[in-house]
């Protein structure tokens, strides 16, 4: 065989496009269709507060934002879920739960349910060794979490010109033609 058969590879090199699109990804809520705020405790917990769980060799923060990180890695098509709030003087955290597409109503419970317990759970679980966290009950029934949510509708942005609408006194006039400038 030739040894310089292959010296021009470089030529060649295609990298795949998800592991482009993922580094350089940044969350857009304009690319997702429903948004949930959700809060999670810990079932059957033997912490009081997240400041506890370092006796049990768990970084809490560290751990969570690992898990999220390559939650969103692996559901970029789907989900994605970022940390909104974490007292360690607490003993729940709160996530914001996007989704590509929205959930039919009354379905949104078993959709929740379904990525917190099937896509969520074990990474804590088994990876971030947070079964140290629960007690008997939650080790048989295999639960690590409580989940509470509720759907979070941004309320509509108002027009910038709105000011021209909303009459200073009180009284709604109605405006035919808005005056427009032209700008030369």
């Amino acid at each position: 065989m030739i040894e310089n058969f292959f010296a021009d590879y470089k030529k060649f090199i295609v990298v795949p496009e998800d592991e482009k699109r993922l580094v350089n990804e940044v969350f857009d809520p304009k690319n997702f269709a429903a948004y949930y705020i959700l809060t999670l405790s810990i079932f059957d917990s033997r912490l009081a507060t997240w400041r506890d769980a370092s006796k049990f060799d768990i970084d809490i923060e560290k751990s969570i934002k690992t898990v999220l990180r390559d939650f969103n890695q692996n559901h970029h098509k789907n989900y994605h879920l970022q940390l909104l709030e974490l007292d360690k003087f607490k003993n729940y955290f709160i996530l914001a739960l996007s989704s590509k597409t929205k959930f039919n109503p009354g379905e949104e419970k078993d959709r929740i349910s379904f990525i917190i317990d099937r896509l969520l759970t074990n990474p804590f679980y088994v990876a971030q060794n947070w079964f140290n966290l629960i007690g008997e009950k939650g080790r048989v029934e295999r639960k690590l979490f409580c989940c509470s949510f509720k759907e979070y509708i941004e309320e509509d942005k108002r027009d910038e010109n709105i000011s021209e609408l909303v009459p200073k006194h009180g009284e709604i006039k109605l405006i035919k033609n808005s005056p427009k400038r032209e700008i030369l």
